[in-house]
């Protein structure tokens, strides 16, 4: 398809010195750690934002902060722009390099470093997964709280990165929630350490500006994050309503009612067909939107939650109600949620989109997304975070199509639109990347993107990391 989103022009003068830039990162890193065959260099020209993709000059696989902190030094120095990279899910387009730069691939940077159950803490390198960490403490009773569904994959580096949330944040936060400190290496190789195990630190939040600032403040090298006790019992709940306006206006009354379970999660019918078709987790195939509900404690914590749910959720005309019976079946309850993206991706092409909305205003977009989809001639299945408004909706098409993509690509921007006009905003945890780029206008006034750019150049004077991300092409403020 033609491109709508550009890139920034690759500096010539880098592109110019490849052969000499490849020999000396060759000096640097081992040659395990070091990717420069053009061949070799096509699985990183792109991440889960698949519609865009650029050739990068060379990718380093560094394997501690000390030769990450050498790359950064050589690529300052030589003005290369360095595009950092976890596993490579971004779904905002996040990772997707330039011609001109290096990929910093933090793969090999994998290991949990310390387990600290007296401070209820973790020390992992950026590259560990995301679920390795709730793996790796599960037997002693605890876990990580955030649950991006791609938690099999996704690294921490990469959470951090875009400040990732999941199901089970509703209660217990994103990544910025459960985040006590990081390792940076500053772009001009300078490694600095922010927070700890502390549960506050003294000076600046720099670590909640870190968290979320998509790689272009430093590269995460190390994180200690929050480790937390398993509750005592958890409990999936099936609630199916007639329609999506009810459901989500369901959502709304709970929420409303001071009552906070571990999850809420959204399916409307399309979705719920495509996830039933791949996982038979059980979903009911008579209603036109489904709630799965989580509570979490003792059994009596559990059955007294439930049942104010219950009444609200009456209230609203639900259709069926099912209590999770065994294990077994809640596993299958939340494989069914946890793959709706790989689901859907074995019947069409999708781009899935990630606008927040206030809950007051689910019915309403949920409505409006529809319409909006339905006007390009495009499907559409919902499937997110009802708890915090976390829209997901998949717009379905086909890749092969110019025409498809174009109008997919649009409906996606219409709904971001409409998000922000409800009181919403851009992202909820995938991040701007280039995807939300060119819609940052929409949301922030000019004197607002200035100032986030002024802080974005006090840490990158000379903007070469992750370059074109994040805020508009034109109008940027570098020093």
């Amino acid at each position: 398809m033609a491109e709508a989103i550009s890139f920034l022009p690759p500096r010539a003068e880098v592109l110019a010195r490849r052969k000499e830039i490849v020999a000396d990162l060759i000096d640097l890193l081992p040659p395990e750690c070091l990717i420069h065959e053009a061949r070799e260099l096509v699985p990183f020209e792109t991440d889960a934002f698949v519609s865009y993709r650029r050739v990068p000059l060379a990718v380093a696989l560094p394997r501690s902060t000390a030769e990450v902190a050498a790359v950064m030094k050589y690529c300052h120095k030589y003005g290369i722009p360095v595009v950092p990279r976890g596993a490579g899910t971004s779904l905002s387009g996040g990772a997707i390099p330039q011609e001109d730069a290096v990929v910093l691939g933090l793969s090999k940077m994998n290991r949990i470093l310390e387990i600290d159950f007296a401070n209820r803490a973790a020390v992992v390198q950026a590259g560990v997964t995301n679920l390795n960490i709730s793996e790796s403490v599960s037997a002693d009773g605890f876990f990580y709280a955030p649950d991006p569904s791609s938690q099999l994959a996704c690294t921490i580096g990469g959470n951090i990165g875009m400040n990732s949330g999941g199901a089970h944040c509703l209660k217990y936060g994103v990544t910025t929630n459960n985040l006590l400190g990081v390792k940076l290496v500053l772009v001009d190789g300078t490694v600095i350490e922010l927070g700890g195990k502390a549960l506050d630190a003294a000076g600046y939040d720099l670590l909640g500006l870190v968290c979320g600032s998509e790689g272009q403040l430093g590269i995460v090298t190390e994180a200690t994050v929050r480790l937390i006790a398993k509750p005592e019992g958890t409990r999936p709940v099936l609630f199916g309503f007639d329609t999506s306006e009810q459901a989500g206006a369901c959502v709304s009354d709970i929420i409303a009612a001071g009552i906070i379970p571990v999850a809420i999660e959204f399916m409307d019918k399309p979705a719920i067909e495509i996830c039933e078709a791949f996982a038979k987790a059980g979903y009911p195939l008579d209603v036109g939107a489904l709630l799965i509900v989580e509570v979490e404690g003792s059994e009596a914590e559990m059955d007294l939650m439930l049942k104010s749910i219950v009444e609200i959720a009456r209230a609203h005309v639900v259709k069926t109600v099912r209590e999770c019976q065994s294990a077994a079946e809640a596993a299958l309850i939340w494989k069914g949620r946890k793959s709706a993206f790989g689901a859907t991706g074995r019947i069409a092409d999708y781009i899935c989109m990630d606008g927040t909305v206030p809950l007051s205003q689910l019915s309403n977009v949920l409505q409006k997304t529809s319409e909006i989809v339905a006007h390009y001639g495009l499907r559409v299945a919902n499937v997110f975070h009802a708890g915090d408004g976390n829209m997901h909706p998949l717009i379905l098409f086909n890749a092969n199509d110019a025409d498809e993509s174009a109008k997919a690509e649009a409906a996606g921007m219409d709904i971001l639109r409409l998000c922000v006009d409800a009181g919403g905003c851009l992202t909820g945890e995938h991040g701007v990347g280039i995807e939300k780029r060119d819609l940052m206008r929409h949301q922030y006034a000019e004197v607002d993107l200035q100032q986030m750019m002024a802080v974005r150049s006090a840490f990158d004077a000379g903007w070469i990391l992750n370059p074109s991300k994040v805020f508009p092409l034109d109008g940027r403020t570098p020093a």
